[in-house]
């Protein structure tokens, strides 16, 4: 699940912030999971004293809505060049989106079977069985699809033997503004018995720019908190709506803010600290209740209206950065469920997100590596 997610698979040190006609959810079988979760939203608070986290419910369902749901196509081949004819050494395909990754990762670090997200997008009539069936098979999770026309979109994943990886994001399915109000009416009703909802991923053609607004709007009105992690210019539209929490990386940050489409994060330099509060402090005046900037090997800003802070990244060995931003994303949205503290919030998405990476699937992590992660974050008010 490569969209949005940033990163080439690759080992060194590094260090991370950062189907047809469906009417009903579709519950998919449980897999066995250990205590690691328990360990990890266990982990204790660092709120000021006074101020006690409520007790921690490890049944706390999420809703996470990714629209723009795919087939990830991964070719293995020897090396890439380019206008070449390639002979693929191996050709995998896999349930994907982004929150696909979050599903995983939230089940890992949740460790119950009653803390299974629910998965909610569009699913092609014409081949949608096919993701719905890979994503019962691979992620044991439950299935809130919306029955379009057409087929999945897919995304083509080439893995060199000898090079960084190229992802190749294809389109998905057109839909129109009836579509797209059926499916915030079932979101809607959705949100009944959720403790957070997540947007993640991109939209698909003919959603408006501020669709994940109109979620943001749902969910508030049902009482529910959300987070949104998405590309700059749904996250802009997104940001007068109040969502409780978004996570950019720095790069998608400072391109919403000065306007640019520069996806690339420049880590080096001794202001990356700096230009990260900076942006965190600029998207929470701009209606972000949490403002979360992330700078990968260097760490995360947070801006709230309690204040602002810098949160060290713990130095890690990297086997596949792919994905980490979504383990964030689920690590922290389980944080909120739990009322930890507006940094807790934060570190346990930052540990989510470095275990991650140390593992070579996307959105696969050890919740018990997480909450000893946890532990060594440390938050420095700015």
């Amino acid at each position: 699940m490569l969209e949005h997610s940033g990163g080439t698979p690759r080992s060194g040190v590094t260090a991370v912030t950062g189907c047809q006609q469906f009417r009903r959810v579709t519950t998919l079988s449980p897999r066995v999971r250990g205590d690691g979760g328990a360990a990890f939203l266990a982990a204790p608070s660092l709120r000021p004293p006074g101020r006690a986290d409520r007790p921690v419910d490890r049944r706390a369902p999420m809703l996470i809505a990714t629209p723009n749901l795919c087939l990830d196509v991964t070719v293995r081949i020897p090396q890439l060049v380019p206008g070449g004819i390639h002979r693929a050494t191996s050709t995998t395909t896999t349930a994907g989106g982004k929150g696909v990754n979050v599903s995983r990762a939230a089940r890992a670090l949740s460790g119950v079977e009653a803390a299974t997200p629910v998965l909610m997008g569009f699913l092609p009539v014409d081949d949608g069985d096919r993701f719905a069936r890979l994503y019962q098979a691979e992620e044991s999770g439950r299935l809130l699809p919306v029955a379009v026309p057409g087929v999945m979109r897919l995304a083509t994943i080439l893995l060199p033997a000898d090079g960084p990886v190229t992802v190749i994001n294809g389109r998905g399915p057109d839909i129109d503004p009836a579509t797209w109000s059926r499916f915030c009416s079932k979101l809607a009703r959705a949100l009944t018995g959720q403790d957070v909802l997540l947007c993640s991923g991109s939209l698909p053609p003919g959603v408006p720019v501020d669709g994940y607004a109109q979620l943001v709007r749902l969910a508030r009105s049902a009482g529910v908190p959300v987070l949104v992690d998405a590309a700059p210019a749904v996250l802009e539209a997104a940001l007068p709506a109040g969502p409780d929490l978004v996570s950019p990386n720095l790069s998608e940050a400072e391109g919403l803010l000065d306007g640019r489409v520069d996806e690339q994060v420049h880590e080096e330099g001794d202001d990356i600290p700096d230009r990260a509060i900076r942006a965190a402090k600029e998207l929470h005046a701009r209606g972000a209740r949490r403002a979360v900037v992330t700078a990968g090997s260097a760490g995360a800003a947070l801006a709230t209206d309690d204040g602002s802070w810098w949160l060290e990244a713990v130095r890690v060995d990297a086997v596949n950065p792919i994905g980490a931003g979504d383990c964030f994303a689920a690590g922290a949205a389980l944080a909120l469920t739990t009322g930890a503290s507006d940094v807790d919030v934060v570190r346990r998405g930052m540990a989510a997100a470095t275990a991650s990476v140390e593992h070579p699937v996307a959105g696969r992590l050890d919740p018990a590596r997480a909450a000893g992660l946890f532990e060594q974050i440390t938050a420095v008010s700015r």
